[in-house]
């Protein structure tokens, strides 16, 4: 048996950029900072803020380019996907990305961009949120 599963909490680095593929699947990306706070031997207060690249599909997708902004601070839930596509270079990239099937809005009501967040925790089953049978080349636009 094994397990991938990544969970994060972290802030919007870019409102979300919400596409549709070829055969009308919603996908929709963006940037989530989470940050770590230590102190370092000479006891000054550190941080260390890690960048991941969110990916959700579908249903979630939709949800996530309408009540996502910039800023707004998220709970994630997914599971950790390598991939490798070539870029218009012809150059082989290689991506790290968290496919989310879950998301949960926090913060206050009325924190940054105003949307009220009174939208439960939205999530897709694992095996509705695979991208198999869609072509998504991350070289299109992605915002980050």
């Amino acid at each position: 048996m094994s397990i991938n599963k990544a969970i994060l909490v972290g802030n919007l680095g870019k409102d979300p950029e919400l596409r549709y593929t070829a055969n009308g699947t919603a996908v929709c990306t963006f940037p989530l900072a989470t940050s770590e706070r230590y102190k370092d031997r000479d006891g000054q207060q550190q941080e260390k803020t890690e960048w991941h690249n969110i990916v959700a599909w579908r249903q979630l997708a939709e949800i996530c380019g309408k009540f996502l902004a910039k800023g707004k601070q998220v709970y994630i839930e997914g599971k950790i996907q390598n991939r490798s596509y070539d870029d218009r270079d012809g150059n082989k990239r290689y991506i790290t990305e968290i496919v989310a099937d879950q998301m949960q809005m926090l913060g206050r009501v009325g924190d940054e961009g105003g949307q009220p967040r009174r939208e439960p925790a939205m999530s897709e089953k694992a095996s509705d949120n695979s991208p198999d049978e869609v072509q998504f080349n991350p070289d299109d636009d992605i915002p980050f």
